[in-house]
Formats: structure tokens, sequence, C-alpha cells
């Protein structure tokens, strides 16, 4: 766990970066969100059920230590831009909570509304918790085959698009994510501006530990230990992402795979448009112990148009549609420490990418 002046220092940063004009900037209103009145705690407090649906969040919480929320959380539009929650300790989600990747345990979501404008949450922070389940962040749909994302991948513009629906500048830090089968933790189409930071990842999970989707970028994913155990995919998955930076972070015997960069070629129909490039994976650990031969613990053009998911659409030259390869270039693999593991754990097939000092 880090100290409380680097977990200062990042607020700082954060709220400097929003106040300075960057993306996601947010009016001062939007900046200063109120404490919860007592009503809110109630609602978080109750026992669970089934019909239960999200207690929605527009205000800062801070939670005694002891606390069991056995209820789904969400911070759902503009309104909940602002907000602080500290768990201070406490656990969100149960072990027989119903969850679902359309019911997570906490939910980060833009909403349509009737103008057909987004209403995007900016600037949450959500930290010190045990969640027991699965996060998710999401903006144009809950993930990169919804009807919506789909519809916007065939027109031109539409990483753009999926950036300006999707929320941005989240801080989620200090968090220990058990997974419960679910994908833990999806950053959707268009996600930018996350910092996670200071957690870890357990549990177990038919998916990967994070999930970085199409068109989403500008990411931080730094000091965090992944040691999810996964039925056969990587810890995490940079599928169509751009810039984002994967630092300092610890993984645990990923013996399914590490850090994996390619583009989904039109799962669902939907054209990906942003490649996988200008990322930075940097200063990370790779310990394995008494595994043979895992698959790689960084794997630049994964699949290169090797999928079962390949949309060609001639009449589309956009994206995946146009060319199915992953075109993971000029990212930057650096200082990376593998131990315990074999010979060829970087893996890149593109002379564009620097590969660097690793170990």
């Amino acid at each position: 766990m880090r100290s409380q002046a680097i977990v200062s220092s990042l607020a700082a940063g954060v709220a400097l970066f929003l106040l300075s004009g960057g993306p996601g900037v947010l009016s001062a209103r939007e900046a200063q969100a109120k404490a919860c009145p007592a009503s809110v705690y109630e609602q978080l407090r109750k026992p669970s059920s089934l019909k239960a649906g999200a207690v929605e969040i527009t205000c800062d919480v801070t939670l005694d230590p002891n606390d069991v929320i056995a209820r789904p959380i969400a911070f759902s539009g503009a309104r909940a831009s602002g907000v602080a929650f500290d768990c201070r300790g406490a656990t969100l989600g149960t072990p027989d909570m119903a969850i679902s990747h359309r019911r997570p345990t906490v939910m980060i979501r833009s909403l349509l509304a009737r103008d057909g404008s987004w209403s995007v949450p900016k600037a949450i922070t959500v930290k010190n918790c045990t969640i027991i389940g699965n996060m998710r962040l999401a903006g144009l749909g809950l993930n990169g085959q919804s009807e919506p994302v789909r519809r916007s991948s065939l027109k031109q513009g539409h990483t753009a698009r999926a950036q300006a629906a999707a929320p941005t500048a989240i801080v989620l830090d200090n968090l220990d994510v058990v997974a419960r089968g679910t994908l833990p933790l999806y950053l959707g189409p268009g996600v930018t501006g996350v910092t996670v930071s200071g957690s870890r990842f357990r549990g177990e999970t038919t998916a990967t530990a994070l999930y970085l989707d199409a068109e989403s970028g500008e990411n931080r994913i730094i000091g965090n230990r992944f040691a999810v155990k996964t039925t056969r995919r990587e810890q995490i998955a940079v599928d169509g992402s751009a810039g984002n930076l994967i630092s300092g972070n610890v993984f645990e015997d990923a013996i399914n795979g590490g850090i994996f960069l390619y583009r989904n070629a039109g799962e669902g129909g939907t054209i990906r448009h942003q490649p996988p490039q200008h990322n930075r994976i940097a200063g990370n650990r790779f310990r394995y112990e008494g595994m043979v031969r895992p698959r790689p613990a960084i794997w630049l053009n994964q699949r290169n148009g090797r999928t079962t998911h390949r949309l060609s659409a001639p009449d589309l030259p956009l994206g995946s549609s146009l060319d199915p390869r992953d075109l993971a270039k000029y990212n930057v693999v650096r200082d990376n420490r593998i131990s315990g593991g074999w010979k060829g754990l970087i893996r890149n097939t593109d002379p564009t990418n620097e590969i660097v000092g690793n170990d």
C-alpha cells in the first residue's frame, strides 16, 4: 500500500489537470460535490435483494471500515461528476450477490439524453475499497458489440464520438478487487484518462483481469498487482486502445499471458477504428514459479488478423474493415523484468515498436 503522500500527490495532479482545461474539465460546481445525506448511507447499508437496483451516487461518500455494502452502486451521468467515494477499507459486494456485465458491483456510466447527447461522468474517485465482483466503465455501450457502438463504427469519426460519450478522468486507487468469474475491471469503448493505481486484482475469471476496449486511450495503469487466475486469457488486454501507460505493476504467475496488444477485427459487427499504438509498457515485473513455457508476458500484434471475428465490408473502408491486422506500432516496451520464465516471453513483430532494456 502506497503512502498517503503519494495518494495526495496523485489526487492533486488530477485536480490540476482538470482545472487546467484538459479533456474532462469540470465546472466549479461539478468539481465540488457535496457530502451525502444520511438517506444515502441507509440505502447503501440495506440488505441485498435480487430485485434491488443499484444505489446511485451523486455526492461524496465516506464509509465506515466495517461496512459491507450488499447492493450494486452506480455513478451515472454528469450529475456524478466530481464525486469522491472513500471506502476506508469497507467492502463493496458479497460472495453471493448477483452480478453480471449488466449488473456489476460498481458501474460508472454515461447516460443518453432525449436529444441524443450524452451526459458524461467526469473526475470521479473510488478509493480504499475491497470490491467483490466487478467494475465497469461504459459510454456508448456496455461493450464493443453494443448496438450504439456498432452503428457509430460504420461511419468516419467513430473514435472521437466514442471518447466524447465515455467516462473520463476517473481515479481508481488502492482497491482490492476479487473476481468472481466475470471480468473484474472493464474500461469500455472510448473511456479515457482513467488512473488505476496501487490496487490488487485476485480471484478467478473466465476473461482477463483488465480489459481496455476499442477506441479507449490515455489511461494509466500504475503500481498494481495482478494475480487473477484466468482460464485461458491474459491479465491485461489492450484491444484497439492507444496512448496508455502500463508501468510499475507486478504480475504473478501469468501463465496464460501478461499484456497483449491486438485489435478485434469485427467482433459483433463492430469495426475497430483505432489501432493499439503509442502505448508505453515500462518497469513492470513478471514473476513465475514452477511454470513450464507460459504464454508471453508481453505480446505486440497478438492476433494480426488471425481471428474468427473478422468483418470484411468493402463498402466501408474504415479501420479494421480496411485492414484487419492489429497494427500495434510505435509502442515502447522498456525496462521490464521477468523472473522464472523462459527466453522469448516478450514477442514483437513490428520494427516500429521500441523494445529495450528488458531483462
